[in-house]
């Protein structure tokens, strides 16, 4: 063989070794996992119990589980007792382009008869409770080297203050509910006690910056005797692994398909529920509504508006638009088949848009994936 066939082969090669392994990343689900505090940076201490360790054990056990299937990349924020800043953290789930970003916490209390989790969504609520416990996650940011300046513009004993920051990501907080909605049904099929309903909304600065679907997990209080002690277990936190993993698997399943899991990289049995959709919207026009169930591929969204052209779309043909809530959502493609959808979502993921998700609709109006299965 002369060397010109030879580089021809050798290049042949190296394209197809490139092509094929674009696509099998575009299949790859990423999570970043985060667990709270860390070195310096104890938490909540009571008796013993130190919320840094505990955070950090469960981290390591949910990502355990996930790294079993074969199509779920898991990105750790830390994995040893060193303390991140609270922006670095955000960024190496935005540097890795994640599809999800899940922090977690144990929560604390003056009362030590309170007891029961809490997962958060980003949010600018104004409830009191929810505002005490984003001024004691966020006040983490003192502890960071010239966080005045880092931080320009933002009071950490004042949340509300994050209002006048720029926030951009609503398109986010269905997923993000969605998510926060199957943690919360797997904590209470352990028989853990809700407060307040479980999902709540808070303006914390570690989801602020991450651009994705986030959750913040309170997996309970540490302050509580009874409660804490299950925490510093290792059967319970076990459980709660395990119940937080499900979830996540369960949220992939419902958005991104079941692509490369098997029965032996599914330790745990998929029991939860699908999350109802927090509002009912029309995806198209009402009027205009196609009758029947079908599925779109969502792309992106934004505050700008885009004409609807394919090199606009990295080439990507019959892309809609829909504007909502001030945000331009664009789609592409609809079948009433979920097979054809997610061939249509895997053929988005190699185009480059990798959070791109699956969505659901019933003549008009947007209805959880699972629903639209059944």
């Amino acid at each position: 063989m002369n060397r010109i066939n030879k580089f021809k082969v050798i290049f042949t090669l190296s394209l197809t070794f490139l092509s094929f392994y674009a696509q099998s990343q575009s299949n790859v689900f990423k999570v970043t996992l985060d667990a709270g505090h860390g070195d310096h940076d104890f938490g909540a201490v009571y008796s013993g119990r130190i919320e840094k360790n505990i955070a950090l054990a469960i981290v390591l056990k949910v990502g355990k589980i996930l790294e079993l299937n074969p199509n779920v990349n898991v990105i750790y924020t830390r994995k040893t007792d060193v303390f991140i800043d609270l922006v670095e953290r955000a960024n190496i789930a935005n540097r890795a382009n994640s599809n999800i970003f899940v922090s977690i916490h144990c929560n604390a209390n003056k009362n030590t008869a309170a007891d029961g989790t809490e997962t958060y969504v980003m949010g600018l609520s104004k409830v009191a409770s929810n505002l005490e416990a984003a001024k004691k996650e966020n006040s983490v940011i003192t502890l960071e080297k010239d966080y005045k300046r880092k931080y320009e513009g933002y009071d950490p004993n004042s949340p509300e203050s994050m209002i006048g920051m720029t926030l951009m990501q609503e398109e986010y907080l269905d997923n993000s509910i969605s998510l926060a909605t199957k943690i919360e049904d797997n904590f209470e099929k352990l028989g853990k006690k809700l407060r307040q309903g479980g999902v709540k909304q808070a303006p914390f600065m570690v989801l602020h910056k991450a651009y994705m679907p986030r959750v913040l997990v309170e997996t309970g209080f540490i302050s509580n005797p009874t409660e804490g002690n299950i925490l510093n277990s290792e059967e319970g936190q076990d459980d709660i692994a395990r119940a937080i993993a499900e979830a996540i698997l369960s949220y992939k399943r419902e958005y991104f398909g079941s692509g490369g899991e098997t029965e032996e990289s599914r330790p745990i049995k998929d029991t939860s529920t699908p999350a109802k959709p927090k509002t009912t919207t029309p995806v198209t026009a009402v009027k205009n509504a196609p009758k029947g169930i079908f599925f779109k591929v969502q792309l992106i969204a934004s505050i700008k508006k885009t004409p609807l052209e394919p090199k606009n779309f990295k080439g990507l043909k019959n892309v809609t638009m829909l504007f909502e809530n001030n945000i331009y959502k664009y789609f592409y493609e609809e079948t009433s088949s979920y097979e054809t959808a997610q061939k249509y979502l895997q053929e988005a993921k190699s185009k480059g848009y990798g959070a791109a998700f699956l969505v659901a609709t019933k003549d008009g109006e947007k209805i959880s994936i699972q629903d639209a299965i059944k």
